[in-house]
């Protein structure tokens, strides 16, 4: 058995612990605020932790337009990065509300590069967060015939499609 072998699986091990251990940080977690939910958590990608939630009101965890999700998913990242590594990220979803919201981003960033494109006029976006902006950002990357900027200040902070010229 060759040492590359033996990493992964001392790798695999430490991942399988720590996954339990976040899972149960997670659920405690949860359990404190009362909420009866669906608990997945995922292995650990790139020091990323993706963490779902289902739940039958989900509105309250998400908030209005997931500010409560990103907060909520704020306090998770401290709890965790003490118990586990002080590199780690935590990905949380709910009900896969950010899933649908960046397939919904996605389009509606294709649609307005091309409505741009051929009108020939730029056009501002709504204000987002920097995680909906980034979305816009990286969807529209590849276009040869568009440029994206974020203008203004937060939290009024915007993505402005241009034609490229």
């Amino acid at each position: 058995m060759g040492w590359s072998v033996v990493y992964k699986i001392i790798k695999y091990m430490i991942n399988k612990t720590d996954s339990k251990k976040i899972k149960k940080t997670v659920e405690e977690f949860f359990q404190k605020l009362g909420v009866e939910a669906k608990i997945d958590v995922f292995s650990i990608k790139e020091s990323t932790i993706p963490i779902e939630l289902k739940l039958e009101e989900p509105q309250t965890l998400i908030g209005q337009n997931g500010e409560t999700l990103f907060e909520i998913q704020h306090l998770l990242k401290i709890i965790l990065k003490r118990q586990i590594a002080d590199n780690i990220y935590v990905d949380l979803d709910i009900n896969n509300y950010k899933k649908k919201k960046a397939e919904y981003l996605r389009e509606m960033a294709k649609s307005t590069a091309d409505e741009v494109s051929l009108s020939g006029r730029e056009k501002a976006l709504p204000s987002m967060t920097p995680y909906e902006r980034r979305i816009i950002h990286v969807e529209l990357s590849l276009r040869q015939d568009i440029k994206t900027s974020s203008v203004g200040d937060e939290p009024r902070r915007k993505v402005i499609v241009r034609p490229a010229v």
